[in-house]
């Protein structure tokens, strides 16, 4: 899972990092709110956990733009303020939750974790056990059974990525989701590296490959998982 920290105190921002990261999350950090509208806009996020009072930017102005276009994605407001009318407003303007300074940090993460929780609900978290059509996936063990009744094993990323169609599926899932998703920023595959995935896909699932029912190439956009199950 993936979370955009936004908090200017650099002691706090440096502690948060160090505890998200310690739960298991990767934790993309700034303490400026206009180069947050940046990473929002360029990268995929899983959680916001924004600090009100920013520089340039603040957390309600940010909460605001990103419900244009984006109400998934859960925030969480970190704020000095305690006032009723403080929390009412950070509501009002699309955020799911509001934590008031200074906060138990347990408290934090366990509220960071059930707003993760309740997201991947809302998005149809894939089962371990996943079957379509005659094909059947276990993504705890990354065994797969084909249409044909073949056995195969996936490989780690191949899961990754499965995994991540399946739970968008009836989705375009953007090539830059898919890079941070399975990837991380540790290696840039090609294009044609994710295509090749597909391809794959289709081998092994697909009873007609070139005319395929369930994996989907979306040209300049990204990839697709149909399935009506």
């Amino acid at each position: 899972m993936r979370i955009l920290l936004v908090e200017d105190e650099e002691s706090i921002r440096e502690a948060l990092r160090l505890n998200l990261e310690m739960e298991g999350y990767e934790v993309v950090a700034t303490g400026n709110g206009k180069k947050a509208l940046e990473y929002i806009g360029g990268q995929h996020f899983d959680l916001l956990l924004l600090d009100v009072m920013l520089p340039e930017v603040d957390g309600f102005s940010i909460t605001e733009q990103v419900r244009l276009s984006n109400n998934e994605v859960p925030i969480l407001l970190l704020t000095a303020k305690d006032m009723p009318q403080d929390r009412i407003a950070g509501l009002k303007k699309g955020a799911d939750d509001y934590l008031t300074k200074p906060f138990n940090l347990e408290e934090l993460l366990l509220r960071v974790g059930n707003l993760l929780r309740r997201s991947q609900r809302v998005k149809g978290e894939a089962p371990e056990l996943f079957e379509f059509g005659k094909n059947r996936v276990n993504f705890d063990t990354y065994e797969a059974t084909t249409w044909r009744g073949e056995a195969i094993a996936l490989t780690k990323k191949e899961a990754m990525l499965l995994k991540l169609l399946v739970e968008r599926k009836n989705e375009v899932v953007s090539r830059n989701q898919i890079l941070q998703a399975v990837w991380g920023y540790d290696v840039f595959p090609s294009t044609r590296t994710i295509d090749n995935f597909i391809l794959a896909f289709r081998k092994y699932f697909e009873e007609e490959p070139k005319q395929p029912r369930y994996f989907h190439s979306i040209r300049g956009v990204g990839y697709k998982f149909t399935w009506g199950g």
